[in-house]
């Protein structure tokens, strides 16, 4: 629910036993970027890297169950609409939009089931830092728990910099 935290929404997901989910919560920011109409992906990317997440690329969630054990990830919708159900299979559904930010802690379960035409996210990760691919398969755990326990809180929350909520909620 949003609170007095730069409207950023915490949503917690349990571990389900496939997938570890986090005790960190997921964040989420509703229009949290102006929007250019020129290059609406340009302007996530220039808040990302203002506030020191890199690695960023353009592209689509995939359309399975997938996490990332060695790193967090910013998530931002440039262009439609995408539902994303995070957590695993019994996981939340959750609508984003265009200007919609959402910060996954490592070991957050992801999967797109549907999206408008035209959609687009702009994704990054902290500094240093490069994704892998879990996939929830027999034999990935426990060596993901100990990856996710060493990923280390960023230095900066990307919507809103070093001050932002992900300081204070993670």
């Amino acid at each position: 629910m949003p609170d007095d935290h730069h409207g950023a929404e915490s949503i917690a997901l349990a571990d389900d036993g496939t997938f570890p989910n986090n005790r960190l919560p997921v964040l989420l920011y509703r229009r949290a970027v102006p929007l250019s109409d020129r290059d609406p992906a340009a302007s996530l990317e220039a808040r990302f890297q203002e506030n020191g997440w890199d690695g960023l690329w353009r592209n689509g969630i995939f359309d399975f169950h997938h996490y990332h054990a060695t790193t967090h990830e910013v998530l931002g919708c440039a262009r439609g609409w995408v539902r994303v159900q995070l957590g695993g299979p019994h996981g939340r559904e959750i609508e984003f939009r265009a200007g919609d930010v959402a910060v996954l802690p490592a070991g957050t379960a992801h999967k797109n089931l549907g999206h408008s035409e035209d959609y687009l996210i702009v994704g990054g990760y902290p500094p240093g830092h490069a994704p892998d691919m879990c996939y929830g398969e027999p034999g990935e755990r426990p060596s993901a728990d100990t990856a996710i326990a060493a990923v280390a809180r960023p230095p900066s929350d990307p919507v809103h910099g070093e001050d932002g909520p992900l300081k204070e909620l993670w």
